[in-house]
């Protein structure tokens, strides 16, 4: 079964539509009610709810960066640059890493999408 994804408020719709049109399970920061939530609470969101976390931020990728560094627990985060990220390319990608990752494996997992 795939592993849930969490976006915050930089990925867009298009994407979102994409992966649920490929059956991948999302939840947006909006519809979870947390979109002005700072990088360090939507990193404690996405793992409290055990999905990986897909954002375009480089800040947030600076945060996980830093857990990794002091051995801080977190879920998965997945990171694609905002004006270089093609949709298909980005839902296929993550579809990718969804499916063959499972939720015992998400812990400190941190995937950089090409462009």
């Amino acid at each position: 079964m795939p592993v849930g994804i969490y976006t915050d408020v930089n990925v867009t719709g298009a994407i979102v539509a994409s992966l649920r049109l490929r059956g991948i399970d999302v939840l947006t920061s909006s519809e979870d009610g947390t979109r002005r939530f700072s990088d360090k609470k939507l990193l404690d969101r996405a793992t409290e709810l055990g999905r990986i976390l897909y954002t375009h931020d480089d800040d947030l990728v600076k945060e996980a960066v830093r857990r990794l560094r002091i051995g801080k627990l977190f879920s998965g985060v997945i990171y694609s640059h905002q004006l270089w990220s093609p949709v298909n390319r980005c839902a296929e990608d993550i579809q990718l890493i969804a499916e063959s990752i499972d939720s015992n494996e998400l812990t400190g997992v941190l995937e950089f999408i090409p462009y």
